[in-house]
């Protein structure tokens, strides 16, 4: 498959591979004392576990899996949110597959459609959009979900409500940004990272300057790096290489796909349509400063929060975690998800406890799903 067994190719693995552990013991890295290398990106904890890459890398160098799942570090207040408006019987609530079974505090979206709210699976904002137009009597509510890579769709499914003067088509905005996070893991003291392995998606939109804080004020390399195992394996050996040099930068390994400064028309649909919130809650995080999106006031008729008096537009609602659930260590990096103590036991796929276990770019899904976890569990 061009483009993909590529960058799947064995030979080019083992050389990569080999390149690492003389580079690993170059900087004296050993298990006991590991480099730790963070992955914010989920579909990189994914590929990590698919391809076997932490098994078959050198023993000094430990993954550690960042909050780079947008499901995941989504507070079960705004779960909860969400079925509330999902049950109001002049709504039809839209969402991406991946937050259906994201349980809140009594229920997922999946058990509440179950329990017969109108809520439909869609591809993208523009297929809600379709929904308002073919549904001009009832109220059709978009789930505005995700980092970076999915915000401009969003933007612009908005600015197109807005050139049709749709009146009942809303999105309730949860849209959040990466490199606020990254600096809140670095300000924690108790954090041990050597180095970052930077999103590639997300930094097809943004670009790679965003990042240049990790190096600069915080002395820490960041690579950019793409999705099969030979640019993951890459990456770990410039993050390595980096750290042998005593020269932390940013760079992007990803650059067939990621280019330096981003995408200009992604970019410029964000910030025609999107304000910083002051702060927004993470799971696992807390609160964030500067964290969030909401939708600028001159698109307000757009704005579910306005609209429906729910959200931070009528203030933040705690609603604590599960009694035992580590989701929040996990997500920061300070255990694996199998030291949980509710990983395999009150958590599976099946009854999950949190979106580490049914969102397809969590932490304890690959666990599950590719780490042998599954097995030891059971």
């Amino acid at each position: 498959m061009k483009f993909a067994s590529e960058f799947r190719d064995p030979k080019l693995a083992r050389a990569l591979l080999s390149a690492i552990a003389e580079k690993a013991d170059a900087i004296g890295a050993t298990r006991e004392k590991p480099v730790h290398i963070m992955e914010i990106c989920g579909g990189h904890t994914h590929s990590i576990f698919r391809y076997g890459l932490d098994k078959l890398i050198h023993e000094g160098i430990e993954f550690i899996h960042g909050p780079g799942c947008p499901v995941c570090v989504l507070p079960r207040a705004r779960v909860d949110e969400c079925i509330e408006l999902a049950e109001r019987p002049e709504v039809i609530f839209t969402t991406f597959g991946d937050a259906m079974r994201v349980p809140g505090s009594t229920k997922s979206l999946i058990q509440a459609k179950a329990d017969g709210a109108d809520i439909r699976m869609v591809y993208s904002p523009l297929d809600a959009l379709e929904l308002a137009r073919r549904n001009p009597d009832r109220e059709v509510v978009f789930f505005g979900l995700g980092f970076e890579t999915t915000t401009p769709s969003t933007a612009l499914a908005i600015q197109q409500a807005a050139r049709e003067g749709l009146p009942n088509f809303t999105v309730f905005c949860n849209h959040i940004t990466v490199p606020e996070p990254i600096k809140a893991l670095l300000d924690d003291p108790y954090m041990m990272l050597d180095g970052f392995i930077g999103p590639g998606h997300v930094s097809m939109v943004i670009g790679i300057h965003p990042y240049d804080f990790i190096a600069q004020d915080y002395g820490k390399p960041i690579v950019v790096a793409g999705f099969e195992p030979t640019d993951l394996l890459q990456s770990v050996l410039m993050v390595l290489t980096q750290i042998e040099q005593g020269q932390p930068r940013v760079e992007n390994q990803y650059g067939r796909v990621v280019p330096e400064n981003g995408n200009p028309v992604s970019l410029a649909a964000i910030e025609d349509v999107y304000e910083k919130r002051p702060s927004f809650e993470w799971r696992g995080l807390g609160e964030i400063d500067a964290s969030g999106l909401r939708i600028r006031p001159a698109y307000r008729a757009y704005d579910a929060e306005e609209k429906f008096g729910i959200g931070y537009a009528v203030g933040r609602r705690e609603v604590p975690e599960v009694e035992g659930c580590a989701c929040g260590q996990v997500m920061t990096g300070r255990i694996k998800p199998t030291q949980c103590p509710q990983f395999g036991k009150g958590c599976t796929p099946e009854t999950a406890l949190g979106a580490l276990m049914v969102s397809s770019e969590g932490a304890c899904a690959a666990y599950w799903q590719y780490g042998g976890a599954r097995s030891a569990a059971e």
